[in-house]
């Protein structure tokens, strides 16, 4: 079983995906809460370099409303990451999926949840 959707997005810059994936998952419901850039974090850090690598921290509200309806303390796999990482023919863009993520959890209910937010993470990566 994967645990990430990917797709390879060819001759795009990091930025330029950065942006594209921004518009798809904001048309799929999703807002970025958090972004980290790993590649200035581990420069700054451990003086270490490496390739453009960048996490976006995605939430769709009304699935999270669901999923905290369902567990309480299941904000501690929220939000559901999208990372962009340079490579050599372009950018790679993978999203979690929280199916994947969330299998632990003894909840069906939960799992119902999890599926429609990785059908629309999917449809966003592959939108970018």
């Amino acid at each position: 079983m994967s645990y990430t959707h990917d797709r390879l997005l060819r001759g795009v810059t990091i930025d330029d995906a950065d942006m594209r994936v921004r518009a798809a998952l904001a048309e799929a419901g999703f807002g970025v809460l958090t972004e980290i850039d790993v590649q200035a974090t581990m420069k700054k850090k451990i003086d270490a370099d490496m390739d453009g690598y960048r996490i976006l921290g995605a939430c769709n509200p009304n699935m999270a409303w669901q999923a905290i309806g369902l567990e309480p303390r299941i904000g501690a796999m929220l939000p559901c990451n999208v990372i962009l990482r340079s490579v050599t023919d372009g950018t790679e863009v993978s999203a979690i999926d929280p199916v994947a993520s969330m299998a632990a959890v003894p909840n069906p209910e939960l799992h119902a949840v999890a599926g429609k937010v990785r059908d629309l993470l999917v449809a966003a990566v592959d939108a970018a």
